[in-house]
């Protein structure tokens, strides 16, 4: 008799040979260079149960042009495995053919030239009209959100969410969980989430004080869909207090809490639930190691690393799927549930091409509505762009650079500091810089740009910690984002190294000198977790430079060598 694991395994492969997949139809559609609404929507109706998995919108609310990353690197068992491959190695992996909208929508080659001719990607409007397609074909869909939605904009920091919920409500989702919606503060946050007709989830979410479960957030809620009991536990970003101000909802633990995972697990199994899916905010690698630890979860919707994978990865007998970031994919599966038992799938990622799909009218309206008073300022030109501007990758990437470079010259440092966050679109050379531009990359509630003095000895201990955050190769000890970003420095990281011994050839670039361990060096630095932090917010910071240069040009960084072992 064949296994459950074997029958998903043999399911897997049957996909990418018969397209069940739906990638092998997207990629024959890719290389026509030919794409229309019907063909990315197009979906064989498959088993009894749909998922919609949306995540990590960081409030774009409007399509927006996003670069995937050119280095993101695994460690440990992760080490060349998905989706810790990039560029022309990812398109061979999963056949995507160069030049086609695959390539443009997941890799990062040729970007700017590609984005000429695909145009922007994402627009809730445009992610409305999706879901509304698939709840056409498949009423009872179940429509999930990752996290990481109230925040990363003009708009939702203006409006303290509110733009944001306003939009999503009119998605009509089913739950949700969270991660950065935790520093909106925690009497903010509490009045929205006692506000949403939804479930708020977050098995991980405890009360401080007494280490139990927090009451405003359930740790799993209920569907019954297509003859299915569903369970669907939620999973909040578990390093909270320690990526983020703590100081901000001190009234919150979290933790990745496995053990907790498993009983929920156990719980809902023994309450009948014939399925059981995970909305995560944990991060790809901590989800497949949870997925090997916890025993029952038969779907894991990933969130927080903002990877974007057009096939599921099998772990076990759990999938785990990726559906990226900033709005530029939903992803669909759907299953067969029998007996009791997820016996096969059917899943699409679905690139939300906005010059292709039309904009939802309600939602599209909703968003001009909440736009309408900061219009003037949202669309204010600041300066051009010289070249591409781009965030994401573990390590430099231009849109920081220029935020470091900023910091040295408008805060008088020797060297800047800025977070290694995974948000914030990219712009086209040639393309104007608006004030919504620098927003988009800089928007948090504690974006106080620090100055102050540092020894050589401390940098390298903050260096050091924030590399064993990313590069450790146990995924438990990860934290998600990339490498923090340095101006005025140069180094040497070998990520193969233990905790404390992976950086070193630390060398102040205005004079070429090693950094001294005893000296003090001035730091400018932006997103301190610290209490009480002072300086102007960084987007007057990176505005008053962009300004005072009227067209910036990010050159090529090679003051930071990679070692990879």
């Amino acid at each position: 008799m064949i296994s459950r694991r074997d029958f998903m395994q043999v399911a897997m492969a049957a996909s990418a040979i018969y397209g069940g997949s739906s990638f092998g139809n997207w990629a024959r559609l890719a290389a026509q260079q030919a794409m229309s609404q019907d063909d990315l929507l197009s979906f064989d109706t498959f088993g009894n149960v749909s998922l919609i998995h949306l995540t990590d919108i960081h409030a774009q609310l409007k399509p927006i042009y996003f670069r995937e990353p050119e280095i993101n690197l695994g460690v440990g068992g992760n080490k060349g495995e998905v989706p810790h491959i990039t560029g022309a190695d990812f398109r061979k992996f999963y056949g995507i053919e160069d030049g086609s909208p695959s390539h443009y929508a997941l890799t990062y080659n040729d970007f700017a030239s590609l984005a000429k001719g695909y145009g922007r990607m994402g627009g809730l409007d445009r992610i409305a009209t999706v879901i509304k397609a698939i709840r056409a074909d498949r009423p009872d869909a179940i429509l999930l959100d990752g996290g990481d939605t109230w925040h990363g904009s003009y708009g939702c920091y203006k409006t303290q969410g509110q733009d944001v919920v306003n939009a999503m409500a009119l998605l009509k989702p089913d739950a949700m969980t969270f991660h950065w919606e935790f520093t909106l503060g925690s009497e903010r946050l509490l009045e929205l989430v006692r506000d949403l007709p939804f479930a708020a989830l977050g098995q991980n979410i405890y009360d401080a004080e007494w280490d139990e479960p927090a009451e405003d957030f359930a740790p799993y809620t209920w569907f019954e869909r297509g003859g299915v009991k569903i369970a669907v536990i939620g999973q909040a970003f578990p390093y909270m207090p320690i990526a983020n101000p703590g100081w901000m909802f001190p009234e919150f633990s979290f933790g990745i809490r496995d053990e907790a995972m498993q009983e929920r697990v156990d719980e809902v199994r023994a309450e009948g639930a014939e399925l059981v899916v995970l909305l995560s905010h944990n991060g790809f690698d901590v989800d497949k190691k949870m997925a090997g630890q916890v025993k029952g979860i038969d779907v894991i919707l990933s969130g927080h690393t903002h990877d974007a994978l057009p096939e599921p990865v099998v772990i076990g007998d759990t999938i785990i799927i990726a559906s990226g970031s900033n709005g530029k994919f939903v992803s669909r599966v759907d299953l067969d549930v029998r007996e009791g038992r997820m016996m096969g799938f059917r899943h699409k990622l679905i690139p939300i091409f906005s010059d292709v799909i039309a904009p939802d009218a309600e939602v599209a309206a909703q968003i001009e509505a909440d736009r309408a008073p900061f219009k003037s300022d949202l669309e204010e030109v600041i300066g051009d762009a010289d070249g591409l501007l781009y965030r994401r990758g573990n390590f430099n990437g231009t849109w920081d650079d220029l935020i470091c470079n900023a910091l040295l010259e408008e805060r008088e440092a020797d060297i800047a500091l800025s977070p290694g966050v995974r948000w914030g679109p990219s712009i086209l050379p040639g393309q104007p810089i608006t004030r919504e531009d620098i927003w988009n990359v800089t928007s948090m509630s504690y974006p106080n740009a620090y100055r102050t003095e540092m020894t050589g000895e401390f940098l390298k201990i903050v260096m050091e910690d924030v590399a064993d955050n990313i590069f450790n190769p146990d995924p438990y000890y990860q934290q998600g984002g990339d490498m923090v970003r340095i101006g005025g420095m140069g180094y040497r990281i070998d990520i193969t190294k233990p905790q404390g011994s992976r950086i070193s050839d630390m060398t102040l670039l205005k004079t070429g000198e090693s950094i001294d361990p005893a000296k003090s060096y001035v730091v400018a630095g932006w997103a301190s977790v610290n209490e009480g932090t002072e300086g102007p917010p960084i987007w007057d910071v990176v505005e008053a430079y962009i300004r005072r240069k009227g067209t910036v040009n990010v050159t090529p960084n090679e003051t930071v060598t990679v070692v990879t072992g």
